[in-house]
Order: C-alpha cells, then sequence, then structure tokens
C-alpha cells in the first residue's frame, strides 16, 4: 500500500531569516505555502509535536513503542497528538515486528524505543524490515544534549564515556542515522531522515536527546508545511534503449514466461506487471518471497516458481522456457533450493527497481521497474505457447483423504479447511517453518493479502507482524499460521493485541520442535519444551479484552472450532492450537530442507 504524500519538492528546512539561509519569499520556497497557518513559536510547537505531525502526514497513525527513562517525554508529546496512537508492547523485538508487518500494510511505519538497551533490543526486527524493503521510521530517545562531548557514564551503556554503541551498530541495518542533541537543525534532521527511509524504503535511525522533545522553537510550525518528496525519474534515452532491446530479446523467443519477484513490492510495480502479463501472453509465475504481490485470480497465473518446491507443473514451464523476464527477484540459498534453480542467465532479462539486466549483458541503470513495464507491453508480441504447454500438462490438485472419525488430525488437511477460509477481507501470515511451504499452496482469492519474511527468516516474527498488520488494516482479519517453537519466541505480545482489540486468528501448529530445523539438520536442539498454549493465552487474556481459545486434535474439533472463530467470536481474537504429529511436514519441506542441508554442508575450496 503506498503512503500518501505529494511528490512536488524537496524535503522543507527551517524557516528563518538568519544570514546564510534564503528568504521566506526567496526561490527555495514550498509551493502553495499561503493557505497553511505559519504560527511560530507556539507552546505545543515542540520537537515532540513536529515528529508528530509528520509521522502523520506519511501514514501513520500507529507508533510501536517500549518506554524507557530516555524516551518519556517523546512519548508524552507523541500520546498528545489525537490522530497518532502509542501503541506499548511488551519488548522491543516485538515492537519491531510489529512495525514491519504494520509497514507492509501502510507503506511506512514508526518505533520509538529507549537508549541503546531499547535500541539494540529492536535491532534484530530493523534488520529484518531493512532485509524486507519496508521503511521503517526507528526512533531512540537519547542521552541528554549536554552530556554529548563530555566524559560522563551513561546508565543503559556498556560503562564508557563512548554514546556511538547504539549509532555505530544501526549503521549496518538502516540506510541513513540522525543524533538530534540540538533543536537548530532538528528539523531538518528528521525530515532528512524521514524522506530517505521513504526514497530507499529502507529504515532509518532518529536519536532524540531525551531533554528536548518538550521545548518550542522557531523551526517547528505549528502546522508542518505537507511531507514533499523529489520524484525518482526514469533516464529516457536509456528506457527506450532499454526496451528495444528486451523487446528484440524476447520477441525471438518460443515460449517465454513472466515471474514476479519480491521487489515488485519496494518498486510499486505489481500493476505495471500485470498491464505486462496482459500485453504478451505469458503465464505468469511468483517467486516464494513474492507471493501475494500478483493476484492469483489471473487468467494465466500458473503458480509460485520455487526450483524443486515450486507448485505443480510450474517449475517445468519455468525451466523449460527459452527466454524468462524475473521482476526484481532475490535468489538466495533459501530461494534457490540450496542454489538447485534449473535457471541459465543468458535466458533471462532481470528487472530490478532500477535497473534491466539482458542475458549476459547489457545493463541499463536509471530505469524505474514502472516506467520499464509500462513502455515494454506495447512493444511484445502476444505470444502464449508457454501457457498453453502449461495448460497441456496440467493435472487439478488432489485433496487429502478423507479423515475417519476421531483420527489425529493431519497437516494437509488443516490446510484444506484454511484455504477455505480465505476471502477477500482476509490476510495470511505465515512464519518460518513448514508454514512457508504449506501457505505457499493456498490459492488467494482477489484482494487476499499474504506476508511472510524468506530473506531474514527470523523465527517468531509472525507474532508481533500479525500485531502491526491487523493494527494497519483493521478491515481485513489477519489468518497466521505460527508454529509451536517460534511462538515461544515471542508469545508475550497476543497481549498487546487483546488491548488493541484485535480479532485475528491465529493457528498455534504444535508439533513439538523446530520442525524446518530438523529437516536441515537434525539433533536433540531442535526438541522444545511442551506448553500448555491456550492456557498461557488464557492467563495473558486474565479477563481483559475479548479472546476465545481451543486445542484441536482431530478434523471435527478443527470445522466445529472454525465455524466458531468465523459466527460466534468473529469479533475476538481467536487462538486455536493444533496438535499435529512431530514428523508430519509438507513434502516440500522434505525436499527443500535436503537441498538447503547440502548447500550449508558443502566442504571447503581447495585452492
Amino acid at each position: 500500500m503506498d503512503t500518501n504524500i505529494m511528490n512536488i519538492a524537496a524535503p522543507c528546512k527551517s524557516i528563518t531569516n538568519d544570514v546564510g539561509h534564503p528568504p521566506l519569499n526567496g526561490s527555495n520556497s514550498i509551493q502553495n505555502s499561503s493557505s497553511y497557518p505559519f504560527i511560530l513559536g507556539p507552546t505545543n510547537s515542540t520537537l515532540g509535536r513536529h515528529i508528530a505531525r509528520r509521522l502523520i502526514q506519511i501514514g501513520v497513525t500507529d507508533v510501536f513503542s517500549v518506554p524507557g527513562d530516555f524516551n518519556l517525554t517523546l512519548l508524552d508529546h507523541l500520546i498528545a497528538e489525537p490522530e497518532l496512537n502509542v501503541i506499548g508492547c511488551c519488548n522491543e523485538m516485538n515492537a519491531g515486528y510489529g512495525v514491519d508487518g504494520y509497514a507492509r500494510s501502510r507503506g511506512v511505519g514508526a518505533c520509538v524505543v529507549t537508549f541503546t538497551v531499547g535500541g539494540l533490543s529492536i535491532i534484530n526486527a530493523i534488520a529484518g524490515a531493512y532485509s524486507e524493503d519496508l521503511p521503517v521510521i526507528c526512533i531512540v530517545g537519547g542521552p541528554n544534549s549536554n552530556d554529548y562531548g563530555t566524559n560522563r557514564i551513561l546508565h543503559h551503556t556498556i560503562g564508557l564515556p563512548d554514546f556511538t554503541q547504539e549509532l555505530r551498530c544501526f549503521q549496518a541495518v538502516t540506510c541513513h542515522q540522525a543524533i538530534v542533541n540540538n533543536l537548530e537543525d532538528a528539523s531538518e534532521q528528521i525530515d532528512t531522515a524521514i524522506s530517505t527511509a521513504l526514497q530507499e524504503s529502507k529504515p532509518v535511525y532518529i536519536s532524540i536527546s531525551c531533554n528536548l522533545s518538550g521545548i518550542p522553537h522557531s523551526s517547528f510550525l505549528e502546522e508542518p508545511i505537507p511531507f514533499f518528496l523529489t520524484p525518482k525519474l526514469t533516464n529516457q534515452m536509456g528506457l527506450e534503449i532499454a526496451v528495444e532491446a528486451t523487446a528484440e530479446f524476447l520477441n525471438r523467443a518460443v515460449k517465454p514466461v513472466l515471474v514476479g519477484g519480491p521487489k515488485l513490492r519496494v518498486a510499486k510495480a505489481s500493476e505495471a506487471f500485470i498491464e505486462l502479463a496482459n500485453c504478451c501472453g505469458y503465464p505468469i509465475a511468483v517467486m516464494p518471497s513474492a507471493k501475494g504481490l500478483v493476484p492469483e485470480h489471473h487468467k494465466r497465473f500458473i503458480g509460485t516458481y520455487w526450483g524443486a518446491v515450486s507448485t505443480p507443473f510450474c517449475a517445468e514451464i519455468v525451466e523449460s522456457a527459452d527466454a524468462y523476464l524475473f521482476t526484481g527477484p532475490i535468489f538466495n540459498d533459501y530461494s534457490s533450493v540450496g542454489y538447485s534453480l534449473l535457471l541459465k542467465k543468458e535466458k533471462a532479462v532481470i528487472v530490478q527497481p532500477h535497473r534491466v539486466i539482458i542475458g549476459n549483458g547489457p545493463t541499463f541503470e536509471c530505469i524505474l521497474m514502472k516506467d520499464f513495464f509500462e513502455a515494454l507491453g506495447p512493444r511484445l508480441r502476444n505470444n502464449t505457447t508457454a501457457y498453453e504447454n502449461y495448460h497441456r500438462i496440467y493435472v487439478p490438485a488432489g485433496v487429502p483423504p478423507k479423515s475417519d472419525p476421531k483420527e489425529a488430525l493431519r497437516v494437509n488437511v488443516l490446510f484444506k479447511h484454511i484455504q477455505e477460509m480465505l476471502s477477500s477481507n482476509t490476510t495470511v501470515i505465515a512464519e518460518t517453518g513448514d508454514s512457508w511451504f504449506n501457505c505457499q499452496k493456498l490459492k488467494l482469492p482477489e484482494g487476499c493479502g499474504y506476508e511472510f519474511q524468506m530473506q531474514y527468516g527470523s523465527i517468531g516474527w509472525s507474532v508481533g507482524a500479525t500485531l502491526g498488520y491487523a493494527q494497519a488494516a483493521p478491515n481485513k482479519r489477519v489468518i497466521s499460521c505460527i508454529g509451536d517453537g517460534s511462538f515461544q519466541m515471542t508469545a508475550q505480545d497476543v497481549s498487546t493485541m487483546l488491548r488493541c482489540g484485535q480479532s485475528s486468528i491465529i493457528f498455534l501448529i504444535n508439533n513439538g520442535g523446530y520442525t524446518i530445523e530438523v529437516e536441515i539438520h537434525d539433533g536433540p536442539y531442535n526438541v522444545i519444551k511442551n506448553w500448555n498454549y491456550t492456557a498461557l493465552v488464557d492467563a495473558i487474556h486474565n479477563g481483559q479484552g475479548k479472546c476465545w481459545t481451543t486445542k484441536v486434535t482431530s478434523e471435527e474439533e478443527l470445522v466445529a472450532a472454525i465455524e466458531t472463530a468465523k459466527g460466534e467470536k468473529m469479533d475476538c481474537l481467536c487462538f486455536i492450537e493444533v496438535i499435529v504429529h512431530k514428523d508430519d511436514t509438507s513434502k516440500e519441506l522434505l525436499e527443500w530442507g535436503s537441498r538447503v542441508s547440502a548447500a550449508n554442508n558443502r566442504p571447503p575450496n581447495h585452492d
């Protein structure tokens, strides 16, 4: 979902008539500014107020936070903003996962934690957001501005008078960092950081000195000028040459295919991709981490291309093609199933958000993906050969064997019933593990959302992501598939879902361990202590908020639980613990695990 930002000018700077700054009526003034009340210096024109209004302007109405003494005053000012909701989480990592899920729906998100103990706790989640190209504004309450440049040792540090440890850690997982320890350039620093997050679609780090949030300053307008971004532009000459070369390459092919990748999100090019598909007639596949970015109800959609664990008949069509156009792919050891994809570079056109590569060359830079698709479509000859081949070999998927009365529930039966729950009003969130593979096989109805974290693959991500996504999209009912091992990592923030009045459905798949790790490399460390999960959630509920829990062991019990969750308990957070055998996994996980294990265990190269 795109953020609502007008693309007119660069971020605004402090308004001042000091020497070295342009006059208010100079050539650098923001357009259409006369309609805004530029009242300088009232008591609510503070740094905290400025941050709050900026977040609202870019589409953030909820901020995920954990309080600490360095951020308390800032939180006061955020809470005072009536359009902003501050959501207190149980720990910083969950707050980070929450803002990750929020940004997937809203297009941008924000979180606030305290100095070092909070920052280093949230950093794992921020790294995950970086890997998934999510614009996240990570704000940290920092030391008092008077302490910078002194030899003082502060609490929440490692005991050295150097305050840069947290900053140095964040430099590796954010695209921009700002240390705001004076008011003179605070507005410029904050706006530059927010602009960079939105332009780069990556997290940024902003440290705000704890004594500054409540202080008015003339650079903070009571109603800040609306936030503007300078649009990125395509090199038109490069675009024309790239389109001509790509059209010639693809029009020579007998059976070309299209494959959507995860960078479609950051390029905001999903609609242009479908228009391209409509023009050319090629079959459409998606890489696993692009599921949900391309509508699966399209008449030429053939499924997920994931090498040896692709949906049936998809890999055969993609890998037998004589040309393939991959849009925004990420080829790592997971997505390539241990580097086992049967693809050839000379057959591929790779389109990244700002670059096009044709075969073994040439490469064209400064070309926006959306512009490329729009220009390429009319130049391609309609060619349905590959789709016709798919249609010839396709055999409809089977259904799981009918369960006997009170027979132990099987995972394939569980996902058969989850499939029937999906609609345009739902979003599926799949936790790292066998849920990856089972959820990939779900057929998403038009409008049904889908999210998972494949590149970073941090187990436990889905609990916070469910919280964040549900908060950002109250019109969707989130259906989360979470393994027991992952749930043990981050279970606390079910309580935050209840505080927020959310009505997600969580399927807790209890098979007694880290099943995805078992299939890569087994050992006693993959077995976990079993919990009474429903009792745990009931304890978290504690009579406050709307919550319903149940435990199911058979298909009959599962069907009854789903009917209750969709009916009588529709307005409740529903937690359904599903008991399955520890070795009940998808065939795709068995294949994938073997290949990833082989890749992990390659012997050292010898010189």
